[in-house]
Protein backbone atom coordinates (compact mmCIF):
# COMPACT_ATOMS: atom_id res chain seq x y z
CA UNK A 1 0.00 0.00 0.00
CA UNK A 2 2.49 2.56 0.88
CA UNK A 3 4.41 2.11 -2.38
CA UNK A 4 1.24 2.42 -4.48
CA UNK A 5 0.67 5.83 -2.62
CA UNK A 6 4.48 6.54 -3.25
CA UNK A 7 3.58 6.69 -6.88
CA UNK A 8 0.50 7.90 -6.78
CA UNK A 9 2.24 11.15 -4.91
CA UNK A 10 5.59 11.08 -7.31
CA UNK A 11 3.44 10.84 -10.79
CA UNK A 12 1.59 13.94 -9.43
CA UNK A 13 4.24 15.73 -8.32
CA UNK A 14 6.13 15.01 -11.64
CA UNK A 15 2.76 16.58 -13.45
CA UNK A 16 3.62 19.67 -10.96
CA UNK A 17 6.63 20.03 -11.82
CA UNK A 18 6.30 20.29 -15.63
CA UNK A 19 3.44 22.39 -15.40
CA UNK A 20 5.01 25.00 -13.07
CA UNK A 21 8.37 24.48 -16.23
CA UNK A 22 5.67 25.26 -18.70
CA UNK A 23 4.06 28.22 -16.83
CA UNK A 24 7.66 29.96 -16.18
CA UNK A 25 8.49 29.54 -19.95
CA UNK A 26 5.58 30.93 -20.82
CA UNK A 27 4.05 33.73 -18.71
CA UNK A 28 4.62 36.92 -19.86
CA UNK A 29 4.65 38.74 -16.86
CA UNK A 30 7.54 39.24 -14.64
CA UNK A 31 5.34 39.22 -10.98
CA UNK A 32 3.83 35.69 -12.67
CA UNK A 33 6.97 34.13 -13.34
CA UNK A 34 8.06 35.06 -9.77
CA UNK A 35 5.07 33.01 -8.58
CA UNK A 36 5.71 30.20 -10.78
CA UNK A 37 9.17 29.59 -9.56
CA UNK A 38 8.01 29.95 -6.66
CA UNK A 39 5.70 26.87 -6.89
CA UNK A 40 8.31 25.23 -9.14
CA UNK A 41 10.70 25.26 -6.13
CA UNK A 42 7.70 24.18 -3.49
CA UNK A 43 7.26 21.39 -5.72
CA UNK A 44 10.51 20.16 -5.90
CA UNK A 45 10.78 20.28 -2.10
CA UNK A 46 7.82 18.49 -2.19
CA UNK A 47 9.48 15.75 -4.15
CA UNK A 48 12.37 15.45 -2.14
CA UNK A 49 10.36 14.82 0.84
CA UNK A 50 9.09 11.89 -1.00
CA UNK A 51 11.93 10.53 -1.99
CA UNK A 52 13.10 10.95 1.73
CA UNK A 53 10.51 8.90 3.00
CA UNK A 54 10.73 6.41 0.04
CA UNK A 55 14.92 5.78 0.16
CA UNK A 56 14.62 6.07 3.93
CA UNK A 57 17.92 8.73 3.56
CA UNK A 58 17.53 11.96 5.40
CA UNK A 59 20.54 13.87 3.04
CA UNK A 60 16.94 14.53 0.36
CA UNK A 61 15.53 16.21 3.54
CA UNK A 62 18.58 18.24 4.22
CA UNK A 63 18.36 19.34 0.33
CA UNK A 64 14.72 20.32 1.14
CA UNK A 65 15.24 22.57 4.03
CA UNK A 66 18.23 24.54 2.03
CA UNK A 67 16.51 24.59 -1.02
CA UNK A 68 13.10 25.81 0.66
CA UNK A 69 15.41 28.65 2.54
CA UNK A 70 16.93 29.78 -0.63
CA UNK A 71 13.69 29.73 -2.68
CA UNK A 72 11.90 31.98 0.18
CA UNK A 73 14.93 34.32 -0.01
CA UNK A 74 14.80 34.63 -3.75
CA UNK A 75 11.28 35.38 -4.32
CA UNK A 76 11.16 38.12 -1.40
CA UNK A 77 14.57 39.61 -3.55
CA UNK A 78 12.94 39.17 -6.47
CA UNK A 79 9.27 40.66 -5.30
CA UNK A 80 11.14 43.58 -3.75
CA UNK A 81 13.29 44.28 -6.77
CA UNK A 82 10.24 43.86 -8.84
CA UNK A 83 8.25 46.17 -6.66
CA UNK A 84 10.94 48.85 -5.77
CA UNK A 85 14.19 47.74 -8.45
CA UNK A 86 15.93 47.48 -4.86
CA UNK A 87 16.77 44.28 -3.05
CA UNK A 88 17.71 45.47 0.44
Amino acid sequence: MHEIVFYIAAGWTTVLLVVSVVAVVRLKVTAERILALDTLTLVLVALLVLFTDSFQSPYYLDAALVLSLLAFIATVAAARYHGERKIF
